[in-house]
């Protein structure tokens, strides 16, 4: 995890004002990771380029841990696009009754334009829902996962105290 105090001196973060202290964006717990697995969740799905910049904004505004929110960003990455997109996409299309369009990719600029007005409705679409549902998704296996560790953090600790008390 990076510095919590260098990236709050950091001087093109000094827009943030205040947000930037919130300790909820470098501290763990239940409700900041939960918070951080939802954003970088739906970001990832995000088809768009900057995507570890909307996280961090959108981890300020909801207090969420910063690394986390920015780290969970790349499950989407050169290797996991290609699969992650194509799938976001067909969703798209389901959900809008368009066929699935085979895309050519060549040089040419006009091609790329013309494939990439085709297909931005139901990518856009697809990725946005997709990631709601895995965001929805990731925030609620975090908070059941942190549950069922503490309640087993406890439950052993009850049983040493027993069997030391005897």
């Amino acid at each position: 995890m990076p510095d919590a105090h260098r990236v709050r001196s950091h001087r093109h973060l000094s827009w943030l004002g205040d947000h930037i202290h919130d300790p909820n964006l470098f501290h763990l717990t239940r409700k900041s990771v939960s918070r951080a697995a939802m954003v970088g969740i739906f970001c990832a799905f995000l088809p768009i380029p900057l995507q570890m910049l909307v996280a961090a904004i959108v981890a300020v505004i909801a207090r969420s841990n910063l690394p986390i929110s920015v780290g969970l960003v790349w499950l989407t990455n050169p290797l996991t696009m290609p699969p992650v997109f194509y799938f976001t996409y067909t969703i798209g299309t389901f959900l809008i009754g368009a066929p699935v369009r085979d895309i050519e990719f060549e040089l040419s600029l006009a091609t790329l334009s013309a494939e990439i007005a085709a297909v931005w409705w139901p990518l856009l679409l697809g990725s946005v829902l997709c990631g709601i549902f895995f965001a929805a998704l990731g925030y609620a296996a975090v908070q059941l996962f942190w549950i069922w560790h503490v309640n087993r953090s406890w439950k052993r600790r009850n049983e040493a105290r027993r069997k030391k008390d005897g």
